[in-house]
């Protein structure tokens, strides 16, 4: 469909608008240019979502909730429920899917992905205090820097000083012996100077089997985790607010077999200072500090899955991630109308990781018979600007541009017999800096009071992780060599967009275009049938179209729906990966379809029914081994009893459909989640 055609079918379909109904005011975003926006004057599309749709959906974890998003996808089609954590890195618009996240994740800006591989634990997000979502598509580097080459999800929570006092208590029941209890409250003083509000979960799961005709050594997915936060919000005076956040984590998995389990945990500690000079800018200062290790073992399986060997014990991977951001920002809110002002911010971040892998592998005579340790320190600083004004009445500018100093230092590799500590390799990688300027020019024209285009184009970085950097591994009979000369990657983009979103805002429909040409992606290349290498690839190109919408059909019921279709394909393998040329890039599907209906068949009673189909995608680089399509219904029935009292019944995957998430080259299929029932009562008072 050509835009002009879009832009004309866009203009009948608001001339054909019915009686306008109220809407409550969207709110404004921050974290598209770091600066609060109304969402019609961004030139990028975003998607948000409200703390009621994270706690009140059909899903039982947030990552399947924002799978609403057709653009929004982990590494491999299996959510947060059972995947492996080196598996639950984020992509979106189907740009390089990996274990490392091509998008940053932030919790009320401080970035939640793993500190050594990139991937994020979403159990450790506190979702009863999110007050809403925010998911930016396009790169976020000019604001972000490195972590955000292909967008950003921002999770923001409720202040103490804004939520009322009081607590919320949730017990959930379901299949696989799965049982959740979470609990907030939010206390204050009379005084209305401070307040304090404590989240805590406790989840455990017996869990699925995940393969398809498991054998004898497959068992279920077994998983558990706890979490605690505390927040501390002080008034210091009638402009500044202090914010202190603590929060620790732990969780265990297992990942099919006897042998093949994890485990990981936390310690995290934030603290940030907002204020407001009279009359003047607005500022913000924070700091963060967090500290997390990790377990892993991985096993080869023979072809009829009756035993298993140990391939390696990751004993141990701890890291620290210590970072600082400063933003001023001035100016009057900008909007579409006739005089808006101007807003522009401008801020540093810093940000430094140390972390390293302890693991013993080569297993012989019923032992590790070798150790492994291998790691160094990452370092990235960045000052950036953003800026956004109206040019005109009904034209907005947003602009923004960001310089990133990064560093690697102290690599290193090591590798000892473990019986007599011989060293067998003492490699020390050289220092390495780097430079990135990343900026990003976008506009936004309302055309008419009904329709909007948005245009924008963006180019972003990324640093490889340690985890790409360092750390060799295996799975099954394929091992992945690490490679510590890679080059960070970068991304050149730009998107087209038109918007109907009539005031009433009983209907919305929009559509972009956009195209990411990606230097540099850092790819496991197969070199044999059982070894890869981690390699940058010369070219490749994302290209596709995204279109979405909603319609309140009814007072009591509103339909939304989204659709991808993402053409990622490897443009030029370079050097070494020639035989890559022309393939679609694995774990990237070229259509993606959600849709849902939320109907409030009675006051007290509400039905919400989504759906998400994905076509064939292809598990390995050299396309020979084809995943099938998959779709997937979920279902919540939420009641309430009195207005104190509800109760849900969810049915995820009610349909029961196979899910296909990996497979090898043996034949053997790894499998979603069936279909897992529950019931949820939650109490507040």
């Amino acid at each position: 469909m050509s835009l002009a055609c879009l832009f004309a079918a866009c203009l009948l379909f608001s001339r054909a608008e019915e009686a306008e109904l109220s809407t409550p005011l969207p709110p404004l975003i921050v974290t598209a240019a770091r600066l609060p926006q109304d969402p019609a004057t961004l030139p990028l599309t975003v998607d948000i979502f409200s703390g009621a749709t994270v706690r009140d959906g059909p899903a039982l974890v947030l990552d399947d909730t924002l799978r609403r998003c057709a653009a929004f996808s982990l590494f491999r089609r299996a959510g947060s429920l059972v995947a492996n954590p080196t598996a639950q890195g984020v992509s979106l618009r189907g740009i390089g899917p990996s274990g490392a996240s091509r998008a940053l994740v932030l919790l009320d800006g401080v970035p939640l992905n793993d500190p050594f591989g990139g991937w994020v634990a979403w159990s450790k997000i506190p979702s009863g205090s999110v007050d809403r979502v925010e998911l930016v598509r396009g790169g976020g580097s000019a604001a972000w820097g490195g972590a955000s080459l292909g967008g950003v999800v921002q999770l923001i929570s409720v202040s103490p000083l804004e939520a009322p006092a009081g607590a919320t208590i949730s017990a959930t029941a379901g299949e696989f012996e799965t049982r959740d209890i979470e609990a907030t409250a939010t206390l204050g003083r009379s005084s209305g100077r401070d307040a304090f509000r404590v989240d805590a979960a406790t989840f455990a799961s017996a869990g699925p089997r995940l393969v398809r005709d498991p054998g004898p050594v497959d068992s279920a997915a077994d998983s558990a985790h706890q979490r605690g936060q505390l927040t501390w919000a002080r008034r210091v005076d009638e402009t500044t607010t202090l914010t202190t956040r603590i929060r620790a984590w732990s969780e265990e998995r297992g990942n099919g077999t006897p042998y093949q389990r994890n485990a990981s945990k936390e310690a995290f500690v934030s603290s940030k200072l907002l204020g407001a000079a009279p009359g003047g800018p607005a500022w913000s200062v924070s700091l963060y500090v967090q500290e997390q290790d990790f377990q892993s073992t991985f096993s080869a399986i023979d072809t009829a899955r009756t035993f298993e060997t140990p391939a390696s014990d990751q004993y141990a991977v701890p890291s620290l991630a210590v970072g600082a951001s400063a933003q001023v920002a001035w100016g009057e809110s900008v909007g579409l109308g006739e005089g808006q002002g101007s807003l522009t911010a401008l801020g540093l971040d810093a940000r430094r990781v140390d972390g390293e892998t302890r693991e013993y592998f080569f297993y012989n005579a019923g032992a590790f018979t070798r150790e492994r340790r291998a790691g160094g320190a990452q370092t990235a600083a960045g000052v950036f600007l953003t800026h956004a004004r109206p040019l005109a009445e009904g034209l907005v500018l947003t602009g923004g541009a960001r310089l990133d100093s990064t560093a690697r230092a102290n690599g290193f590799r090591q590798e000892a017999t473990r019986t007599t500590g011989a060293r067998l390799l003492d490699e020390a990688y050289p220092d390495r800096e780097d430079l990135a300027f990343s900026p990003g020019l976008g506009l936004a024209w309302r055309v008419t009071p009904r329709v909007t285009a948005r245009a924008a184009a963006y180019s972003a970085y990324r640093t490889p992780t340690l985890n790409e950097l360092y750390r060799p591994f295996r799975v099954g009979a394929v091992t992945t060599q690490a490679n510590p000369g890679l080059d960070p990657e970068t991304l050149l983009g730009g998107e087209i967009g038109l918007e109907l979103a009539p005031p009433a805002g009983r209907h919305a429909l929009r559509a972009t275009v956009f195209q990411n040409d990606l230097a540099g992606a850092v790819a496991n290349v197969s070199l044999s049938p059982t070894l890869r290498e981690r390699r940058n690839l010369d070219a490749v190109c994302v290209r596709g179209l995204e279109l979405g919408g909603h319609w309140q059909a009814l007072p009591a019921l509103r339909i939304d729906a989204d659709y991808l279709w993402s053409d990622a394909r490897v443009r030029s393998g370079g050097a070494g990966a020639a035989a890559l040329d022309g393939l679609r890039l694995p774990q990237v599907p070229r259509h993606t379809l959600t849709a849902g209906a939320v109907w409030r068949v009675v006051r007290d009673l509400e039905l919400d029914l989504r759906s998400r189909w994905v076509s064939a995608q292809y598990e390995d680089d050299l396309n020979t081994l084809a995943l099938a399509p998959s779709v997937r219904l979920d279902l919540a029935v939420r009641c309430a009893l009195s207005p104190r009292l509800d109760l849900t019944f969810a049915l995820e995957n009610l349909s029961g459909a196979e899910t296909q998430t990996s497979r090898t080259a043996g034949g053997t299929f790894g499998l979603a989640p069936p279909r897992l029932v529950r019931a949820e009562v939650g109490f507040r008072w």
